[in-house]
């Protein structure tokens, strides 16, 4: 994949001949052409393997969950695996830990994006919106 990208242009199907019906990847663009690509190598662009599911996140030894984005959201089947429904939670660069509320599964995001750019200024702060780990009472943590 490193070996044919090079620009963003590199991100743009040939297109298909004249007369004839396109392949994924003569047609691909953007992101999906580069997914395509790194699947034809062996290599798992954007990291889609399952979450530790051995065992329960604590506060002291989260499940940590990478994330190049600032924001990521991951799904909790409990544990053992599978003992409740798929519950969505929401970990950020703002708010890295995030409890199951179902399981009590704790989750740590692991930010590995580029850092923040210190030449511009940020005019309002960032609303902290509560969820309902922010009701619940210390002793239970």
């Amino acid at each position: 994949v490193q070996t044919e990208i090079k620009s963003e242009s590199d991100l743009f199907g040939p297109g298909a001949a004249p007369g004839t019906v396109p392949t994924d990847i003569e047609q691909a663009t953007g992101l999906e052409r580069l997914e395509i690509l790194g699947k034809m190598e062996g290599v798992d662009i954007f990291d889609m393997k399952p979450l530790d599911a051995s065992r329960k996140g604590t506060l002291e030894n989260p499940i940590t969950v990478p994330s190049f984005g600032e924001e990521r959201y991951l799904g909790c089947t409990g544990h053992p695996v599978d003992s409740h429904v798929v519950i969505w939670l929401t970990v950020s660069k703002d708010r890295p830990i995030e409890r199951c509320p179902e399981c009590g599964s704790v989750y740590k995001m692991d930010y590995c994006g580029p850092e923040e750019s210190h030449d511009h200024h940020h005019d309002a702060e960032p609303l902290d919106i509560p969820t309902m780990a922010d009701f619940v009472k210390p002793a239970y943590w």
